[in-house]
């Protein structure tokens, strides 16, 4: 088992205080976005030298000190990645992250793996760089992901059926005309679009119409929001109609603004999660949480951002079928095991809540797993090895080392939690 060393990124929507008060450590003074603990190329983990209880480092186990986790998992997948996961991915095939929003992240949608691998190939061979801003495939994966709030979460997710964003634009419409503003002509086309029988057509024809930006859409969210200033009621749409208003004044006149109101507005209890298939267009806009997905970067944007956004590239990825909220619950074992798996074969998350004085919870492990402890500390320990987490500090677990057991370290008087990531099993 070795610890991480793991790679923040600061990107300007980030918190400046949630991931370092979660995991006991001082706050780095800027945003701090994401933690991102697993061996995608991009970011990988470092190892450091495995370590045993008393968290010092082996003796005789070699010179793990300071590679990165994909080059280690590439001296011997079989040993790390387990026979099967290393035949069927090649890779750790998942990325475990700590996601801190303290403003929205961008529209975004992420492709399957047959887009992204097509993707990736007619940019490869296009000579297209892979740091351009106007890249839109950094590799060959595809990211399904999920998200388990950590605090009050609060996202955009996926199309309500385009009956319901109808409604919401109807009662804009009039306020609009009660605070003697103009009607903007784009309001009315979107009417007739989402009164389409075909509700795809109608979501596509709608999303497409706010995509491509331009006057008419910058005209028609000024009067909207306009109309919101003057004190227009917003019941029974208060949670929307207020996320209209704060994403126009970060973005304004962006078309994702008005873009929200054809989605899902989502706000999770800590403890909840979703999940996020491909073509599922969605924004987090505040809270922290942990997130796990296929190991990929592959995003395409769709507004929110300044960053480059692809229009066709991102309307070929889209899926404008209609969804309820995809919520995720957790699945409770015999063995005492709290387990969130979606529908993919790449990841499921496993919670581990640890009390003083009560017996080890097995980890769920299908090849190799990560580690994550966020209060209290935690003795992992298997027929190889054991290796002590305190909280902020996370392991790779080849899959020789399995099974492995959590328990609360001896003489601890408070509970430990922690967050552990592995393959789920084929069906």
């Amino acid at each position: 088992m070795y610890l991480l060393d793991n790679t923040l990124r600061p990107y300007a929507w980030g918190s400046d205080s949630a991931i370092a008060d979660l995991l006991g450590r001082e706050r780095s003074g800027g945003p701090e976005a994401e933690l991102w603990i697993g061996a995608h190329p991009d970011s990988p983990s470092v190892v450091l030298a495995p370590a045993g209880p008393d968290g010092a480092p082996v003796p005789g186990a070699g010179p793990a000190d300071g590679r990165a986790l994909d080059g280690l998992i590439a001296e011997d997948p079989e040993h790390h990645l387990g026979a099967g996961v290393a035949a069927d991915f090649g890779r750790l095939p998942f990325l475990l992250k700590v996601l801190a929003a303290d403003s929205p992240l961008s529209l975004q949608v992420h492709p399957t793996l047959e887009q992204a691998r097509e993707g990736f190939a007619r940019e490869e061979a296009a000579g297209v760089d892979r740091a351009a801003a106007e890249r839109n495939y950094k590799d060959d994966n595809h990211k399904p992901e999920m998200l388990l709030a950590l605090t009050p979460f609060a996202m955009l997710c996926g199309f309500r059926p385009p009956a319901q964003a109808r409604a919401v634009f109807e009662l804009l419409a009039a306020h609009v005309d009660r605070a003697g503003l103009a009607l903007p002509p784009l309001v009315p086309l979107l009417l007739d679009d989402l009164a389409r029988q075909e509700e795809r057509t109608a979501l596509r024809s709608a999303f497409e119409r706010l995509i491509e930006g331009g006057t008419d859409v910058t005209e028609a969210t000024a009067a909207i929001v306009s109309a919101l200033a003057s004190g227009a009621p917003t019941a029974p749409y208060e949670e929307e109609l207020a996320t209209v208003v704060a994403l126009d004044a970060q973005y304004p006149g962006d078309p994702g603004v008005l873009i929200s109101l054809l989605l899902n507005r989502v706000s999770l209890a800590p403890g909840e999660a979703v999940y996020l298939p491909a073509g599922n267009v969605h924004a987090y806009l505040h809270g922290l949480g942990i997130e796990v997905m296929a190991s990929s970067d592959n995003v395409l944007r769709g507004g929110l951002t300044p960053k480059f956004v692809d229009v066709p590239e991102l309307l070929r990825t889209v899926s404008f079928e209609p969804v309820g909220v995809p919520m995720l619950g957790p699945e409770r074992t015999l063995l005492g095991q709290e387990v969130f798996r979606p529908p993919f074969r790449e990841f499921q998350l496993q919670r581990i809540e640890l009390e003083p004085g009560a017996g080890p919870v097995p980890l769920v492990q299908e090849g190799a797993a990560v580690v994550l402890v966020v209060s209290g500390s935690v003795l992992l320990d298997s027929p190889r090895s054991e290796l002590r987490l305190d909280r902020g500090d996370s392991a790779f677990l080849p899959a020789a080392e399995a099974p492995v057991n959590a328990h609360v370290v001896s003489g601890a008087t408070g509970a430990a939690l922690a967050f552990a990531v592995t393959t789920a099993p084929e069906d």
